[in-house]
């Protein structure tokens, strides 16, 4: 599967654990909405991560991606130490100027 550069430095960033290089692959003004919750910035997106990381161990594995004009649609499998898993998760996000502006993450 042919990824853009920052979605693939998303995936593993994730399945490494490293909270400061997946906040890297954010805007400074980006925004992730994820269980209900707002996180503004990268340096809340590393928090939050982080904390994520601890709790769930999450890994991605990538089953497709498309490209829309203002969205792109990454599912990928996510496993870890949280029930139900693994289930397919969807990252709908905006990019621009080879960073993430947006995500927000859908079952």
């Amino acid at each position: 599967m042919n990824l853009p550069k920052v979605v693939a430095d998303l995936v593993k960033a994730q399945d490494s654990f490293d909270s400061v290089a997946y906040a890297n692959c954010f805007s400074e003004t980006a925004v992730v909405f994820d269980e209900g919750k707002t996180h503004n910035g990268r340096k809340e997106i590393e928090h939050w991560i982080a904390d994520a990381n601890e709790q769930f161990k999450t890994i991605m594995k990538p089953v497709s991606f498309e490209e829309e004009e203002t969205e792109s649609i990454l599912k990928a499998e996510v496993s870890g130490n949280f029930d139900g898993s693994p289930v397919v998760l969807s990252y709908h996000l905006e990019i621009a100027d080879e960073q993430i502006q947006s995500l927000k993450i859908t079952v």
